[in-house]
């Protein structure tokens, strides 16, 4: 199992293309920073085509305000949370 980690909203960069194609399904994405954007209900639909979990790092949400409006289908985690998706992986990619 792969950890994709992407720091860019799927509203202001097409990066997140980029991830979902290099994803198998037993791979995870987590959301930072300004990614985590992509998990509000109206910009989840840019992850439809996710093979794999999809995470939003509690953080990240509560710096940008939004946390507590993610879509019912995004795991929040915080950094343990993050932590441990890193532990569990054989390695991990960043998007940019």
């Amino acid at each position: 199992m792969l950890l994709h980690i992407l720091n860019r909203s799927p509203a202001t960069s097409r990066v997140y293309q980029q991830t979902l194609a290099a994803m198998a399904p037993e791979d995870r994405l987590l959301l930072i920073e300004d990614g985590v954007q992509g998990a509000l209900p109206q910009l989840v639909r840019y992850f439809d085509g996710l093979q794999g979990q999809l995470f939003a790092l509690r953080e990240d949400l509560a710096a940008r305000g939004l946390e507590g409006r993610c879509d019912a289908s995004v795991q929040v985690v915080d950094v343990d949370g993050f932590v441990a998706l890193t532990e569990e992986a054989d390695r991990t990619v960043s998007w940019y």
